[in-house]
């Protein structure tokens, strides 16, 4: 009996133990209002920022950590793009090691879905990677800085890697 309430002991210790250790993943909501009226909502799922996928990543593939999603209340114009009303899911284009496109996809992505590359939205992108470190990733919607400079941007911190691709 000893021994069984000894082995209950230990095995509740562990699992209290690992419970602690154990490393949580946020829910997050994002939401904005642009100067030109649509509001913009980012869901996503914190994520740890390991860079290793970033560098395995394969050239020309749409990567989407956690399958994050945009939602915009109305249509959105730049001078690239036209984005309508609706759900994307958020993720980036390697171009090279050090060189990457902020990229949006029609419709939210399912997990072992495989997206169509003629359907992916490229977003006019600055990568950066003075920024510091995001431990997790980081999605929000920013004012644009440098040549985005007076426009929003929309914003993916992952780990050294910084994007910002412009939405308005």
């Amino acid at each position: 009996m000893r021994m069984k309430a000894l082995l209950t002991t230990a095995t509740m210790a562990a699992l209290a133990g690992a419970t602690v250790l154990a490393h949580p993943h946020l829910n997050k909501t994002v939401t904005a209002v642009l100067p030109q009226g649509p509001e913009v909502t980012i869901t996503y799922n914190t994520t740890p920022a390991n860079e290793l996928h970033a560098q395995n990543a394969k050239v020309g593939e749409f990567v989407t950590p956690r399958r994050p999603v945009l939602k915009l209340s109305a249509e959105l114009k730049t001078d690239k793009a036209t984005l309508a009303a609706g759900e994307y899911t958020i993720g980036v284009i390697k171009n090279g090691e050090a060189d990457w496109t902020l990229a949006l996809y029609p419709g939210r992505l399912q997990r072992d879905e495989k997206p169509d590359a003629a359907k992916v939205i490229k977003l006019e992108s600055m990568f950066e990677t003075g920024r510091g470190t995001a431990e997790h990733m980081l999605i929000d919607v920013t004012p644009g800085h440098g040549k985005f400079e007076g426009k929003a941007v929309l914003t993916l911190h992952f780990g050294t890697l910084f994007l910002a691709g412009l939405l308005a």
